[in-house]
């Protein structure tokens, strides 16, 4: 009895969406994130909410090493600039929400167990398919030699770790100076795209789903989910509709502001000569 190419491709998938390493990171992401929750509801505070997401990226992507068995360069890159990533991004976040107090997100959510839960999961499903080529690069025992996607997969990583991070620390100053106070942010990177630190952390996670793609076949290249999740996160869901809201409330009747808005691009930056 021969058996479809779909039906193999679905049987491929399933094996590997069950192998050993990916699934015990799944298991491992959900308990620290719904025992992030218990301890969260309990104090209800979010001052750690970002702190555990990012740290559950560092942990799994060591965790998925390890268990993984292998330690080709590839995966010994990854898994750094993975850390890099988290190290820098937790810091930051870490650090605003102790200097603002709260997190605006969750104004609603934090007498509410429930909704907090779903918060908590869905930071959960986030750092899975956000870090899914990682998983499955650092499960594969099989290896091939450094080539273009890797080298160019890094390069697309480094602009965009060195795009977020100067962006942050940019609006981390402009906020910090007391002449600024109800004024909104143009100069920098700020001056070429409204949101370009999204646009960084969405470079950084194309070029670490390219370089990991080098050892992909079949059912793998499902992980170029990774980057296309985070694109429509920041550009639809929790990342820029809320700000854009949030700028327009405060500073849509300000001509200056609505020059800004029809001279910047949302996300994608180009040069102004």
């Amino acid at each position: 009895m021969t058996t479809s190419p779909a039906s193999q491709l679905l049987a491929d998938l399933s094996d590997f969406i069950m192998g050993s390493t990916v699934a015990k990171c799944a298991v491992t992401d959900l308990a620290i994130q719904w025992a992030g929750w218990a301890v969260a509801a309990a104090l209800k505070t979010e001052k750690f909410y970002d702190l555990a997401g990012s740290g559950t990226f560092i942990l799994l992507a060591h965790l998925s090493r390890l268990w993984g068995g292998a330690a080709h360069l590839r995966q010994n890159v990854q898994t750094g600039l993975v850390t890099a990533w988290g190290l820098r991004l937790g810091t930051f976040l870490f650090m605003r929400i102790l200097k603002d107090g709260h997190d605006r997100r969750f104004n609603n959510v934090r007498g509410s167990p429930g909704t907090f839960f779903v918060y908590w999961t869905i930071q959960a499903v986030w750092v899975f398919v956000t870090l899914l080529p990682t998983l499955m690069l650092n499960s594969e025992k099989r290896n091939t030699p450094l080539g273009m996607r890797d080298y160019v997969g890094w390069t697309l990583w480094g602009i965009g770790f060195a795009t977020e991070a100067i962006a942050d620390q940019q609006k981390w100053i402009f906020k910090g100076d007391p002449d600024n106070v109800g004024k909104f942010i143009q100069s920098g990177l700020w001056g070429y795209s409204r949101h370009p630190n999204y646009f960084g952390e969405i470079l950084q996670w194309s070029g670490l789903w390219l370089s990991a793609s080098s050892v992909m076949q079949g059912p793998q290249y499902i992980s170029v989910a990774s980057p296309l999740f985070v694109w429509f996160l920041l550009r639809y869901v929790s990342g820029i509709p809320i700000l854009e809201r949030q700028a327009l409330k405060k500073w849509g009747s300000d001509p200056g502001f609505q020059e800004y808005l029809r001279n910047t691009p949302l996300l994608w930056p180009w040069p102004k000569f």
